[in-house]
Protein backbone atom coordinates (compact mmCIF):
# COMPACT_ATOMS: atom_id res chain seq x y z
CA UNK A 1 0.00 0.00 0.00
CA UNK A 2 1.24 3.46 -0.90
CA UNK A 3 2.33 5.70 1.96
CA UNK A 4 3.87 9.19 2.01
CA UNK A 5 6.46 9.88 4.68
CA UNK A 6 7.79 13.39 5.32
CA UNK A 7 10.67 13.57 7.79
CA UNK A 8 12.15 16.73 9.31
CA UNK A 9 11.31 18.91 6.30
CA UNK A 10 12.76 22.42 6.44
CA UNK A 11 12.37 25.39 4.13
CA UNK A 12 13.28 29.04 4.68
CA UNK A 13 12.90 32.17 2.59
CA UNK A 14 15.41 34.96 3.20
CA UNK A 15 16.39 33.35 6.50
CA UNK A 16 12.79 33.10 7.72
CA UNK A 17 11.75 29.50 8.40
CA UNK A 18 8.46 28.47 6.78
CA UNK A 19 8.75 24.74 7.38
CA UNK A 20 10.83 23.89 10.43
CA UNK A 21 11.19 20.17 11.00
CA UNK A 22 7.81 19.07 9.67
CA UNK A 23 7.27 15.30 9.89
CA UNK A 24 4.20 13.19 9.15
CA UNK A 25 3.10 9.94 7.53
CA UNK A 26 -0.08 9.50 5.51
CA UNK A 27 -1.53 6.43 3.79
CA UNK A 28 -4.00 6.30 0.92
CA UNK A 29 -7.02 8.43 1.78
CA UNK A 30 -7.84 12.06 2.44
CA UNK A 31 -5.51 14.10 4.65
CA UNK A 32 -6.21 17.73 5.46
CA UNK A 33 -3.19 20.02 5.77
CA UNK A 34 -4.32 22.60 8.32
CA UNK A 35 -2.88 25.84 9.58
CA UNK A 36 -3.17 29.60 9.45
CA UNK A 37 -2.45 31.57 6.29
CA UNK A 38 1.27 31.94 5.67
CA UNK A 39 2.21 28.88 7.73
CA UNK A 40 3.62 26.93 4.75
CA UNK A 41 0.78 24.77 3.41
CA UNK A 42 1.32 25.87 -0.19
CA UNK A 43 5.09 25.61 0.20
CA UNK A 44 4.70 22.03 1.44
CA UNK A 45 2.54 21.08 -1.54
CA UNK A 46 4.94 22.78 -3.98
CA UNK A 47 7.85 20.79 -2.51
CA UNK A 48 5.89 17.52 -2.75
CA UNK A 49 5.03 18.35 -6.38
CA UNK A 50 8.71 19.00 -7.16
CA UNK A 51 8.13 22.69 -7.91
CA UNK A 52 10.35 23.81 -5.02
CA UNK A 53 13.23 22.22 -3.18
CA UNK A 54 13.36 21.75 0.57
CA UNK A 55 16.42 23.05 2.39
CA UNK A 56 16.65 19.72 4.21
CA UNK A 57 14.59 16.73 5.22
CA UNK A 58 13.36 13.63 3.45
CA UNK A 59 10.27 12.69 1.47
CA UNK A 60 9.65 9.03 0.71
CA UNK A 61 6.81 7.30 -1.05
CA UNK A 62 6.53 9.57 -4.08
CA UNK A 63 9.44 8.31 -6.15
CA UNK A 64 8.14 7.19 -9.53
CA UNK A 65 4.61 8.27 -8.64
CA UNK A 66 2.44 10.57 -10.73
CA UNK A 67 0.92 13.57 -8.98
CA UNK A 68 -1.88 15.89 -10.05
CA UNK A 69 -2.74 19.22 -8.46
CA UNK A 70 -5.21 21.98 -7.97
CA UNK A 71 -3.29 25.19 -7.35
CA UNK A 72 -4.60 28.30 -5.61
CA UNK A 73 -4.98 29.81 -9.08
CA UNK A 74 -7.23 27.87 -11.46
CA UNK A 75 -4.69 27.90 -14.36
CA UNK A 76 -7.32 27.27 -17.01
CA UNK A 77 -7.24 28.07 -20.72
CA UNK A 78 -9.80 30.88 -20.82
CA UNK A 79 -10.46 30.66 -24.59
CA UNK A 80 -11.47 26.97 -24.47
CA UNK A 81 -14.63 25.36 -23.12
CA UNK A 82 -14.64 22.83 -20.26
CA UNK A 83 -14.09 19.79 -22.49
CA UNK A 84 -11.33 21.61 -24.40
CA UNK A 85 -9.50 22.37 -21.15
CA UNK A 86 -9.73 18.74 -20.10
CA UNK A 87 -8.62 17.43 -23.50
CA UNK A 88 -5.66 19.83 -23.61
CA UNK A 89 -4.34 18.80 -20.20
CA UNK A 90 -5.20 15.09 -20.28
CA UNK A 91 -4.14 14.39 -23.86
CA UNK A 92 -4.38 10.68 -24.65
CA UNK A 93 -5.78 10.03 -21.15
CA UNK A 94 -8.92 12.04 -21.98
CA UNK A 95 -12.01 9.84 -21.71
CA UNK A 96 -15.10 11.67 -22.95
CA UNK A 97 -17.57 9.59 -20.93
CA UNK A 98 -15.64 9.90 -17.65
CA UNK A 99 -15.15 13.62 -18.24
CA UNK A 100 -18.85 14.19 -18.98
CA UNK A 101 -19.87 12.20 -15.88
CA UNK A 102 -17.52 14.13 -13.59
CA UNK A 103 -18.53 17.49 -15.07
CA UNK A 104 -22.16 16.49 -14.50
CA UNK A 105 -21.39 15.46 -10.90
CA UNK A 106 -19.70 18.83 -10.30
CA UNK A 107 -22.66 20.76 -11.70
CA UNK A 108 -20.94 21.64 -14.97
CA UNK A 109 -22.86 19.25 -17.20
CA UNK A 110 -24.82 22.00 -18.92
CA UNK A 111 -21.99 24.44 -19.76
CA UNK A 112 -21.68 23.04 -23.30
CA UNK A 113 -19.39 25.12 -25.49
CA UNK A 114 -19.38 28.14 -23.16
CA UNK A 115 -15.81 29.46 -22.95
CA UNK A 116 -14.12 29.36 -19.57
CA UNK A 117 -13.62 33.15 -19.62
CA UNK A 118 -17.42 33.38 -19.24
CA UNK A 119 -17.55 31.01 -16.24
CA UNK A 120 -18.13 32.26 -12.69
CA UNK A 121 -15.28 31.86 -10.20
CA UNK A 122 -16.93 28.81 -8.65
CA UNK A 123 -17.41 27.18 -12.05
CA UNK A 124 -13.72 27.72 -12.86
CA UNK A 125 -12.75 26.21 -9.51
CA UNK A 126 -14.85 23.10 -10.14
CA UNK A 127 -13.34 22.71 -13.62
CA UNK A 128 -9.82 22.96 -12.15
CA UNK A 129 -10.80 20.24 -9.68
CA UNK A 130 -12.26 18.06 -12.47
CA UNK A 131 -9.00 18.35 -14.39
CA UNK A 132 -6.98 17.10 -11.42
CA UNK A 133 -9.44 14.33 -10.57
CA UNK A 134 -9.39 13.02 -14.15
CA UNK A 135 -5.60 13.12 -14.50
CA UNK A 136 -3.93 9.70 -14.33
CA UNK A 137 -2.11 9.97 -11.00
CA UNK A 138 -1.15 8.17 -7.82
CA UNK A 139 -1.60 11.17 -5.52
CA UNK A 140 -3.40 14.50 -5.50
CA UNK A 141 -2.28 17.82 -3.99
CA UNK A 142 -5.22 20.20 -3.61
CA UNK A 143 -4.47 23.76 -2.51
CA UNK A 144 -7.64 25.46 -1.24
CA UNK A 145 -9.90 23.59 -3.71
CA UNK A 146 -13.10 25.05 -2.20
CA UNK A 147 -12.26 28.72 -2.82
CA UNK A 148 -15.27 30.45 -4.35
CA UNK A 149 -17.65 27.54 -3.80
CA UNK A 150 -20.91 27.88 -1.93
CA UNK A 151 -21.79 25.24 0.68
CA UNK A 152 -23.71 23.03 -1.76
CA UNK A 153 -20.97 23.00 -4.39
CA UNK A 154 -18.35 22.52 -1.68
CA UNK A 155 -20.13 19.38 -0.49
CA UNK A 156 -20.43 18.07 -4.06
CA UNK A 157 -16.73 18.76 -4.70
CA UNK A 158 -15.79 17.09 -1.42
CA UNK A 159 -17.76 13.98 -2.34
CA UNK A 160 -15.84 13.73 -5.65
CA UNK A 161 -12.56 14.19 -3.76
CA UNK A 162 -13.52 11.47 -1.27
CA UNK A 163 -14.14 9.03 -4.15
CA UNK A 164 -10.63 9.73 -5.46
CA UNK A 165 -9.21 9.27 -1.95
CA UNK A 166 -10.45 5.68 -1.87
CA UNK A 167 -7.55 4.69 -4.13
CA UNK A 168 -4.86 7.35 -3.72
CA UNK A 169 -3.26 9.77 -1.33
CA UNK A 170 -5.07 13.10 -1.37
CA UNK A 171 -3.52 16.03 0.45
CA UNK A 172 -5.96 18.90 0.84
CA UNK A 173 -4.74 22.26 2.15
CA UNK A 174 -7.81 24.09 3.43
CA UNK A 175 -8.87 26.58 6.04
CA UNK A 176 -12.19 24.82 6.43
CA UNK A 177 -12.54 22.02 8.92
CA UNK A 178 -13.71 18.81 7.29
CA UNK A 179 -16.27 17.25 9.57
CA UNK A 180 -15.77 13.70 8.38
CA UNK A 181 -14.86 10.64 10.45
CA UNK A 182 -12.00 9.30 8.30
CA UNK A 183 -10.13 12.52 7.49
CA UNK A 184 -6.65 12.70 8.94
CA UNK A 185 -5.21 16.14 9.72
CA UNK A 186 -1.61 17.32 9.58
CA UNK A 187 -1.48 20.45 11.73
CA UNK A 188 1.19 22.90 10.69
Amino acid sequence: MMELVVTDLKKSYDGRPVLDGLSFTVPVGLTRIAGNSGIGKTTLLRILLGLETADSGEITGLSGKRLAAVFQEDRLLEHLDAAGNLRFVLGAAYDEKKAAALLEALGLGTVGSKRVRDFSGGMKRRLALARALLAPCDALALDEPFTGLDAGNRDIALSCILRAAEKKIVLLAAHEALDLPDVRTVQM
